[in-house]
């Protein structure tokens, strides 16, 4: 009887070690691999880009080697950095993800032409595509991850190249920014003092956003409230660090001067109507105090064919940080879903 039990027992451990069907987890030694050739740089890749005759250098860094699942993320702004991603470290590579910073033209480590030319969405989307190229990146493990303006970047970038992408996150975006814009207007605005939301808005009215004053306001009264509920004066040294470095030439262009609503060369983008022809995995990430409405985002998500919701109730607009487990544990579960319930 012990020897039948004992051959029964190898029998099934033999099965499960041929069951593919079953992610494994990451294994460090795989994980810390770097299957790059020649001199090391630590993950380091600049891409060339090539837009209008000119060529420039767009900096990359790849965190961790997963050929399956392999995470590029688009920062916000427009203009920020891919520093205030660098949480994604404390939590991503436990889980076997592979994941890429990337800093867009004009931003951070990559060129900055210095020309408002440039500083155009369908240039955007073609700059990410020569990078996912230079990174070899495909349908079978490429994962597009955009945050604010990077969820504009994504969402077009889904629209105009769907047959690269195994999936897509769209982190804190609307997908209409006339609609963004009247949600700021209309009920972000308000819940703010009467007497400082007057003041704010004159000063828009007159064009005064230089004045020290204008950012005094907001700082306590709406980004303490609606971009980052840690308080101030313990914002997260990646995230400030990145916010310090914004192209302003970038962000104003596109995004305009105002944070209530977008008045730049996005103020009439709206892709609400083509959401349907966002065929790959979707998970749409929102938070309850966010900049961005988060019943627009869980529509967003209820018109892809294949999109889900996560919602980060006592987050802001940089609920990677206020509200970090929670956004964490939607992010993973996404990723590697498999894993990721096996090891909570």
């Amino acid at each position: 009887m012990k020897h039948m039990l004992a051959a029964v027992l190898c029998a099934v451990l033999f099965q499960a070690c041929l069951d593919t069907s079953v992610p494994k987890a990451p294994f460090a030694g795989d994980y810390l691999t770097d299957p790059s050739l020649g001199v090391k740089s630590g993950g380091v890749q600049v891409v060339p880009v090539v837009m209008e005759g000119d060529t420039f250098r767009i900096w990359t860094k790849r965190i961790g080697n997963n050929p399956k699942t392999r995470l590029l993320l688009l920062n916000g702004g427009p203009g920020c950095t891919h520093e205030y991603f660098e949480c994604f470290e404390s939590f991503l590579p436990a889980h076997g993800i592979e994941f890429i910073y990337y800093d867009q033209l004009g931003c951070g480590h990559s060129d900055n032409p210095m020309d408002t030319a440039l500083w155009d969405l369908g240039r955007f989307v073609e700059e990410v595509e020569q990078v996912r190229r230079a990174l070899k990146l495909d349908s079978s493990n490429f994962y597009l991850l955009g945050h604010s303006w990077g969820g504009i970047l994504a969402m077009q970038y889904a629209l105009t190249y769907p047959q690269h992408l195994r999936g897509l996150v769209i982190s804190n975006m609307m997908s209409s920014c006339p609609d963004y814009g009247r949600y700021a207007q209309e009920v972000l605005g308000p819940q703010m003092d009467a007497s400082v939301l007057a003041e704010v808005r004159a000063m828009e009215s007159s064009g005064d956003y230089a004045n020290p004053r204008y950012m005094e306001l907001l700082m306590p009264n709406f980004y303490q409230q609606h971009i980052c509920r840690i308080p101030l004066a313990e914002w997260p040294e990646p995230m400030t660090r990145s916010f310090d470095q914004t192209n302003q030439s970038l962000y104003v262009t596109m995004q305009g001067p105002s944070e209530f609503g977008i008045a730049g060369k996005l103020a009439d983008w709206d892709v609400s109507s083509r959401l349907n022809e966002i065929a790959a995995p979707t998970l749409v990430i929102g938070a309850t105090h966010d900049t961005m409405d988060p019943e627009h985002m869980r529509w967003m998500s209820e018109q892809m064919p294949n999109g889900t919701f996560h919602l980060c109730p006592n987050g802001s607009h940089m609920c990677m940080w206020d509200d970090q487990q929670v956004y964490m544990q939607g992010l993973i579960g996404f990723l590697a879903p498999g894993i990721a319930g096996r090891q909570r």
